[in-house]
């Protein structure tokens, strides 16, 4: 119809025709609008990619901790076993960061137990040493009656030789007794000057018994005396201090306990080579070996990058706080000197596990299983299901070996209405 008769056509209907004509052309009209609209989303709703070819890394990130390859460990008291000191406190330290000079005063411990066990030392010194001053006396004046009476015993056997040789005139009995008494003087003599060798012997073993636990005692109390002058921490050497972990990872800071096990309180890293410490999950760990590159982020400074590498894998998992799982410690040297880099820095690690050149590569979004089949939806005048066979992957893409050439169009994510299309096999040729 042409618009003039369309027109008269209009002008010859009545009011309510016209509103109910004019109101079904909206209708139709609106219709197809948004027909329209919705055909231009959808159109643009799909990405259509090319495979990339070229280098393709595999890489694992992990995050890490700076700490100095080699270091001085600023101890505490080394003897505070043989002290029989099993626990320290630590009362004072000096902030960690802060640079010492050798000999400067660096950490403090609790001195009330070791003070106490000292105070008990000297007491028991004193009592040993006038225990002993008083065995020696009494060593002494065993030893001098023991010899008085010895004395007294040859004066009385001369007396009675006198006796005896007075008796030659008297009669038979008394001569008899007179050599009785001489003989038993005489024995009595000689048993006395073996009894004094024994009393000799004992005395000085006494001597000795009270003696040895004097010296034993004494050199407790020198132990003790050094080990107490050993509560108050110097460092052994120039450096930066660097606090101490704990078992648990924790830094040690005031208020924290130091064994003889664990004696170290803080150390002094040499900042001139430092390494990553890191830890990657037993899922991973296979991938990871010593010799391979690493490109090191700091996270206080994201825009500096660091090249590094493993340098040891552990081969026992541990299981670390906060962590379900069991990891391995992989310890990552870095090869640039930076002056800026301090132990404790965290640092976002990307190990090179893999590197490839000149292959096809494709998103993982692009990527669709069904039924164990792998396939990617190809452009080639409609949408096809292309079943495809992948290499490596990375966090993002994954290496094409079949099913796909360079030149190939693929949808990012799933084109609309594809339910019904069968995968292509890769046996079937494109």
């Amino acid at each position: 119809m042409k618009i003039p008769n369309l027109l008269l056509f209009i002008a010859s209907l009545t009011p309510k025709k016209r509103i109910i004509y004019g109101a079904v052309v909206g209708i139709v009209l609106t219709a197809l609008l948004f027909l329209l609209i919705q055909s231009q989303s959808s159109a643009s709703n799909d990405i259509i990619i090319t495979p990339v070819k070229g280098e393709f890394i595999v890489s694992i990130t992990t995050t890490g901790e700076l700490q100095a390859k080699n270091s001085i460990e600023i101890k505490g008291p080394e003897q505070a076993r043989a002290a029989g000191i099993w626990q320290m406190k630590i009362s004072n330290l000096i902030a960690e960061g802060t640079v010492v000079k050798q000999g400067q005063f660096v950490a403090e411990l609790d001195k009330a137990e070791i003070a106490n066990r000292l105070k008990e030392s000297e007491l028991s010194v004193q009592k040993l040493d006038a225990q002993y001053t008083q065995t020696v006396l009494d060593s002494t004046l065993t030893l001098s009656q023991a010899r008085d009476e010895l004395v007294n015993l040859i004066y009385g056997l001369e007396e009675k030789k006198i006796v005896l040789e007075q008796s030659s005139y008297e009669a038979p009995a008394v001569r008899r007794q007179a050599q009785i008494d001489y003989d038993r003087t005489e024995r009595t003599i000689a048993q006395s000057k073996k009894n004094y060798v024994t009393k000799t012997k004992q005395s000085i073993a006494k001597i000795q018994a009270v003696e040895a636990d004097l010296l034993k005692e004494r050199q407790k109390m020198d132990i003790l005396k050094l080990v107490m002058m050993q509560f108050t921490i110097l460092a052994p050497a120039d450096g930066m201090v660097v606090y101490a972990r704990e078992w648990n990872g924790k830094k040690k800071i005031v208020g924290a306990t130091v064994s003889p096990w664990e004696p170290t309180v803080a150390t002094l890293p040499d900042l001139t080579m430092m390494e990553s410490i890191t830890y990657v999950n037993e899922v991973d760990i296979q991938k990871i070996a010593a010799g391979q590159g690493v490109v090191l982020r700091l996270d206080a400074d994201p825009n500096k990058k660091l090249s590094g590498s493993v340098v040891q894998v552990a081969n026992i998992g541990e299981q670390r706080p906060n962590s379900d799982s069991k990891v391995f410690e992989v310890r990552i040297i870095i090869n640039d000197r930076d002056t800026t880099l301090r132990p404790a820095m965290t640092t976002s690690n990307e190990i090179n596990v893999a590197k490839l050149s000149n292959v096809l590569s494709i998103p993982l979004e692009a990527v669709h299983t069904q039924d164990t089949i792998t396939f990617v939806y190809v452009k080639k005048g409609g949408v096809i299901k292309q079943e495809v066979k992948l290499g490596l992957q990375n966090d993002n893409a994954a290496v094409v070996l079949q099913g796909l050439g360079e030149n190939d169009k693929i949808f990012l994510s799933p084109p609309p209405d594809v339910s019904a299309v069968k995968i292509r096999s890769l046996k079937v040729p494109s």
